[in-house]
Formats: C-alpha cells, structure tokens, sequence
C-alpha cells in the first residue's frame, strides 16, 4: 500500500509507515505540497541546510480504526520515587520508537499552559498547541488500530 509519504517503509500499513518516517527523521535531527501535511512537517523538521532546522519534533494525532475517533492517551508523571503524579491526558504525541511489529513508543506532549489536560479535553480542538513541551511520559501502542494520521507542523519540544 503506497500512501505518498513513509516512502522509506513498506510494512502495508500506512500509519505505520507514516510514523517510522517521522522517528528516522527526528532521531537524525536530535543526534545532530501543502502548507501543513506529514511530508511537510517532515520536510520542514530536516530543514535545507547543514546545521539543521532547530526543530526536533512532528507532533501527531492519531485516529482509532472502530469509530474513527482521535485516540488520548494517558499517563504519569513519577513524583519523588515512590510516588505516581496526576494523570495527564493528551491527543497529541511525539513518536519515540517502531518496532517490526507495529508497536510504538508514543511520549505525550503538553502545553506549558495546560496543567494535566485530562477532564478539559473532549477532542483534540481543545488542546492548546501553543509551546508543546514533551512530558517525559511515554505510552505504548499496536499501530494496528489506527487508521489515520494526522501531522502537525515540526516543532521544537526539548528548547522551549
């Protein structure tokens, strides 16, 4: 299955595809067609010279196969080292890690501005995306069950 983008992939399943594009491309930036979509945000995140763009992320929403719905994941912070924080909730995510069975390691990513983000986020127009910073806080999930992918334009979550 050919989707235009993850050109460098071919596992038949195009979010999968998709996202290993995203990781092979953020983990070049971090050791070292339209206006917003995922070949561009990829593009923009490579920059078009040798020091880089200054971008380390493509944030991403992901959609569920049964209902099409945006997927929010969840998670927490470790407080002190007995302790588990507040539950934070957010649709949006900076891919980690793909394994050849489809598995991702998904961190979550959160506006300074948005304290946990779980009981004000019906769908992801309610997230605000102004300075998303990564949580540290990773998920993992079968790409499987997704049937979309949504990019957002490259951003940097580590030099905010």
């Amino acid at each position: 299955m050919s989707c235009g983008c993850g050109k460098d992939y071919d596992s038949g399943n195009c979010v999968i595809d998709v996202l290993s594009e995203i990781v092979a491309a953020q983990n070049d930036v971090v050791e070292n067609c339209c206006s917003t979509s995922c070949e561009q945000s990829i593009n923009d995140l490579l920059g078009d010279n040798d020091t880089g763009s200054g971008l380390d992320t493509v944030p991403v929403i992901l959609y569920c196969k049964d209902g099409c719905k945006p997927f929010k994941g969840f998670g927490a912070d470790r407080k002190y080292e007995d302790k588990i924080g507040p539950i934070i909730a957010s649709f949006i995510f900076r891919a980690k890690r793909i394994d050849k069975d489809g598995c991702a390691v998904l961190e979550l990513l959160l506006s300074h501005e948005q304290s946990y983000g779980h009981g004000d986020l019906k769908d992801p127009t309610d997230q605000k995306t102004k300075n998303l910073l990564a949580t540290g806080i990773c998920i993992t999930v079968d790409l499987h069950c997704f049937c979309h992918v949504t990019c957002l334009p490259a951003i940097s979550v580590f030099n905010n």
